[in-house]
């Protein structure tokens, strides 16, 4: 049994424990084709990437992409994902992280926007699947903000005080999901987003998992 007002993470996924940078930025670049704009670089990727998505794109494009263009890029982009994912792996000192956190008697899950019937066997297959009490990745539409699947995630652990929880992740949004959820952030700064771009959400910022996993302790200590 979990004790009731124990520390947890809300580890996210992409970008985070799982480091698919090369993959996310190839499909990216697979779907910018399909309208003929230029590819991106990963720094230029993490100066503009935002959630929703179709913001993002109107960043680069300078207005939404149609309802149509986003169809196309959308599958395109998870097409392409999907093929050169098998190229990633974990993020460095993922596994002693996460056995580290649970030795101690602390408990952890995941919270992932990626497509839940393709993170479930990706985690399965990494063979950490056991330090989660709950894998839960997106089963709706994709492009969409993380705040209210944090909110039910939460919900469906139950006892879990949201004020002893510290969600870890790489971009603002895991932040903003967070706060709406009454929950805390740390953010990672080896994934989607720059150091500048984060240090404005109002959460700690750190360029390592190790450093992260230190200041969830301390704000829950």
């Amino acid at each position: 049994m979990r004790k009731h007002g124990s520390a947890h993470i809300v580890w996210d996924w992409n970008g985070t424990l799982f480091h698919d940078n090369d993959a996310i930025i190839g499909a990216t670049n697979a779907a910018f084709a399909e309208l003929g704009m230029e590819p991106i670089t990963l720094e230029r990727y993490r100066a503009l990437y935002c959630v929703p998505v179709p913001k993002f794109y109107e960043r680069l494009l300078g207005r939404l992409p149609t309802d149509d263009e986003w169809l196309v890029m959308d599958e395109t982009f998870h097409r392409y994902y999907t093929q050169h994912r098998t190229a990633c792996g974990l993020t460095a000192g993922v596994e002693a992280l996460l056995a580290d956190w649970g030795s101690a008697g602390r408990s952890q899950s995941i919270l992932s926007m990626y497509g839940h019937e393709e993170l479930v066997p990706l985690v399965r297959g990494f063979g950490i699947e056991p330090h989660f009490i709950r894998v839960e990745g997106r089963t709706g539409p994709s492009g969409g903000s993380k705040a209210e699947h944090m909110v039910r995630h939460l919900a469906a652990l139950a006892g879990l005080e949201p004020s002893r929880v510290v969600v870890i992740g790489d971009a603002a949004d895991d932040a903003v999901a967070a706060r709406h959820a009454g929950a805390q952030a740390v953010l990672y700064t080896g994934g989607s987003h720059s150091r500048s771009s984060l240090e404005g959400v109002g959460a700690p910022v750190v360029d390592t998992l190790e450093e992260a996993v230190v200041e969830a302790e301390r704000l829950v200590a």
